[in-house]
């Protein structure tokens, strides 16, 4: 069995990208929590590269590295990178935004999610990114999911990422989109 290394200290973000992988027969483990990974990129792409190069540098093992956000069209694209840390907990983000956003009428938004897998030499082997678009609702609804997930709704859907089966939820999402087009590459790959 492979191994890979997913470029993340949260147990979370681990089982979400095993779920996508299920099909490859590879071994996940989260990096060390003390290789710690400063993001200086200036977008998803150049921060998912980041991690995991550094972390299968550091390891000498293979590594994936993903950077995800949501982008607000009528905010330049802000939260973007920075949507982690646009507030200090889940509410006080989707507060922000709400705040940011006030009476605009343009709600259009995109989450995008960036993937890169790296050799064991920290050479990037493999990127890919992925985009849902959707709209930004005036409040929060529904209960499952995290982040900016009870505000962004999906017209095609008619409910938001917080609303929807969470399989359904993982077909359709920025994540989805961008393993849809990272997997087929790496079947039968040599990692």
């Amino acid at each position: 069995m492979k191994q890979l290394i997913v470029a993340t200290s949260n147990p979370g973000k681990l089982e979400e990208i095993a779920e996508y992988l299920t099909v490859l027969d590879w071994e996940l483990e989260l990096k060390p929590k003390e290789l710690d990974i400063e993001e200086t990129g200036t977008t998803f792409q150049e921060n998912a590269a980041l991690k995991a190069s550094q972390v299968a540098k550091s390891l000498g093992k293979w590594a994936i590295g993903d950077d995800s956000g949501l982008a607000v069209d009528a905010l330049n694209g802000a939260p973007g990178i920075y949507s982690a840390r646009y507030g200090q907990t889940d509410e006080q983000r989707i507060e922000r935004l709400l705040k940011e956003l006030g009476n605009n009428q343009n709600r259009q938004a995109q989450f995008i999610c960036a993937i890169a897998i790296a050799s064991p030499d920290g050479s990037i082997v493999w990127e890919t990114e992925g985009i849902c678009r959707g709209e930004i609702l005036a409040e929060p609804r529904g209960k499952g999911g995290f982040g900016y997930d009870p505000l962004f709704f999906v017209p095609q859907y008619q409910q938001t990422f917080a609303e929807m089966n969470p399989e359904i939820k993982r077909e359709v999402s920025h994540r989805g989109q961008a393993f849809a087009l990272l997997l087929p590459q790496l079947r039968g790959s040599e990692v």
